[in-house]
């Protein structure tokens, strides 16, 4: 049977060389993340300030795999 992994979201705090960030869970955990295979293909990036969502391990909870870029949510100011 597979490893169970956790699926959480975070925001993107800081980022470091080689598409490794660190991100604060929606739990206030701080994790550091790595992009995962399919965003690093398909040329998708990442920035402070973005929402993702990361795929942590349950023997290593201070590392995970960023698997998804959330979309920006449209504030209700906004006139676009």
């Amino acid at each position: 049977m597979k490893e169970e992994k956790f699926i959480l979201e975070g925001l993107v705090t800081q980022s470091f060389p080689n598409g490794m960030f660190r991100v604060r869970l929606d739990n206030e955990n701080i994790v550091l993340g790595y992009i995962s295979g399919n965003i690093r293909r398909n040329f998708i990036r990442i920035l402070p300030g973005d929402r993702v969502k990361i795929e942590l391990s349950r023997y290593d909870l201070t590392k995970g795999r960023i698997i998804y870029r959330l979309p920006h949510k449209k504030d209700s100011n906004d006139n676009d």
